[in-house]
């Protein structure tokens, strides 16, 4: 029997996203002991002010999570807007948190998975701030504010991204480059990927690479928006497919 195992990102779930929330947990009641593992790459919340959140909107997601993982792994990657995500959201959640760079083995075939801000090497201020944001020790200071102080300042960045993008649209810069992947490639050479698999962008597609003499793919997630969403599904026959959501 072919099996199958999901990719999302990008959710940006939120209390101000009632429809991507329910959409998510709609998905997951239809996940439910049908698939063998659900990958989550990045920005699975729009903001994530650390994991001292109670509020109700928070409570759900966890509650749901909990009850998904009992029967089926959930693993998660930080992204450029949860990167707080950390060891008590994973505990009560029931998730794994895995390394910004991980390559997971499915089905005998090694995928190389990444949220894919790191790719977009031309946007030279964003990988400044995300350079750093990843730093354990301004972490640290961040989580020692209160946590209101955290939401007002969670809510000025959102601002400032929102006001960017408009503006910006979907520029050159905030795409992956070349550049940026083939460095990403050399790093696992010797593993002799399947595919590379990562979110982002907003540019849901399929890319090849030419990559020491072989074709790679790499495989952009769809964004979820506006009430609807999508999933990469890698099956256990090797096949790899795309759908969409709506709620």
């Amino acid at each position: 029997m072919n099996t199958q195992t999901i990719f999302i990102s990008d959710l940006h779930l939120s209390e101000d996203v009632p429809q991507l929330n329910r959409l998510f947990f709609q998905s997951l009641q239809q996940w439910q002991g049908k698939i063998d593992a659900l990958y989550i790459l990045g920005d699975f919340f729009d903001v994530w002010v650390g994991d001292d959140d109670d509020s109700p909107f928070i409570q759900s997601v966890v509650t749901a999570l909990a009850g998904f993982t009992r029967n089926t792994p959930v693993f998660v990657q930080h992204g450029n807007r949860d990167f707080l995500l950390g060891a008590a959201f994973a505990e009560k959640s029931g998730v794994t948190l895995l390394p910004e760079q991980y390559v997971a083995e499915l089905y005998g075939k090694p995928y190389l998975l990444v949220h894919g801000d790191e790719l977009c090497t031309d946007d030279v201020a964003y990988q400044q701030f995300r350079a750093q944001s990843r730093n354990l020790m301004w972490q640290a200071a961040v989580l020692m504010k209160p946590l209101a102080e955290r939401r007002m300042l969670a809510g000025q960045i959102r601002m400032m991204s929102e006001t960017k993008k408009a503006a910006d649209g979907k520029s050159e810069i905030s795409d992956a480059t070349e550049a940026g992947v083939q460095a990403l490639l050399a790093k696992y050479a010797d593993k002799n990927l399947a595919a590379l698999i990562h979110g982002h962008t907003h540019r849901p597609a399929v890319h090849e690479h030419d990559f020491h003499g072989n074709v790679l793919k790499r495989y952009v997630l769809q964004d979820w928006e506006g009430g609807q969403g999508g999933y990469l599904a890698v099956g256990s026959d090797g096949s790899i497919t795309t759908e969409r959501l709506e709620a």
